[in-house]
């Protein structure tokens, strides 16, 4: 697939050069996962500076290179060529050229296509390197209230039911082994309510958990509670946006340290939560008894 058109750019100064790395370096660029003011500093730096811009879809990145008045050559990488893609950009790197990868949103590979170029990259001798920033899956364990760590990411779950229920059923196969994580997913609108259904059947109603909407966008939104609650809510309600889906840890998860009790306490008062409502959440996410935690949310009130 060719390079999209674009106008004859200035050679970039040797300064300019230097925010991509030396020649031959491959520079992966997290981008925006909604705000467009979200991107870093220097990964404009660095796609100012690239020879060329390799991306999921050239129209979203144009689009946002446009907003940094930028217009780098662009080439299209995605599922269905990047095994016929990877060969022509190693031969491009091998020759000198300075390359970028970002994804349509958020940090590159992550449910996202280039991995395989990566990979061949690093097998090849290339200097592969990162400029960190967005990610909707951080952001969304990061704002979930659920514990942090560990935590693991599973991409989107399979669309298909069947499929989609046998991976749940591993993964509570893998808790039942001695798991004990907060599981971060993707999700799309449509298929929300019924993933929703299934996680709360597989894995258990009570499971704490929350869904994260359109993270970084004007109509940004978090809804936490049970996995039943959840999929009871959504089973009527299909939402817009993209979408990630937290669940805490099962039962069977380590206990949360009182240290760990009171930083959540803190952040569901800071939400504007009630002692009991405040109790209840802290409880379901961390496998504490709800009796000492509304103990505890009394006392950090200053009602107890």
């Amino acid at each position: 697939m060719a390079d999209s058109e674009r106008s004859p750019r200035h050679p970039p100064s040797d300064e300019a050069k230097g925010a991509a790395g030396p020649p031959g370096t491959l520079t992966l660029v997290a981008t925006p996962i909604g705000n467009l003011a979200d991107m870093p500093a220097r990964g404009i730096a660095v796609l100012a500076a690239a020879d060329a811009v390799v991306c999921e879809d050239t129209r979203v990145t144009a689009k946002l290179a446009a907003r940094h008045g930028l217009a780098p050559s662009l080439i299209a990488l995605h599922e269905h060529n990047e095994d016929a893609m990877t060969p022509r950009l190693l031969e491009r790197l091998a020759s000198g050229e300075r390359l970028a990868l970002v994804a349509d949103a958020g940090t590159p590979l992550v449910s996202d296509p280039g991995y395989r170029l990566v990979r061949a990259a690093i097998a090849a001798g290339h200097r592969v390197t990162a400029v960190p920033g967005p990610s909707a899956a951080l952001a969304a364990l990061a704002v979930s209230g659920l514990p942090p760590a560990p935590f693991l990411f599973l991409g989107f779950l399979p669309p298909k039911a069947g499929p989609r229920r046998a991976r749940i059923g591993e993964i509570a196969r893998w808790e039942a082994a001695g798991l004990a994580a907060t599981i971060v997913l993707f999700e799309s609108p449509q298929r929300l309510g019924a993933s929703l259904a299934d996680l709360a059947a597989g894995l258990g109603k009570a499971r704490a958990a929350a869904v994260a909407r359109e993270l970084t966008k004007l109509f940004e939104e978090v809804v936490r509670g049970t996995l039943g609650e959840l999929a009871e809510r959504y089973a009527h309600e299909m939402p817009r946006g993209e979408i990630a889906v937290v669940v805490g840890p099962g039962a069977g998860a380590a206990a949360a340290s009182d240290g760990e009790v009171e930083a959540l306490l803190g952040a569901a008062f800071a939400r504007g939560l009630g002692v009991r409502d405040a109790a209840a959440e802290v409880a379901t996410a961390t496998g504490r008894p709800r009796r000492e935690i509304y103990a505890r949310a009394l006392r950090a009130s200053g009602r107890g």
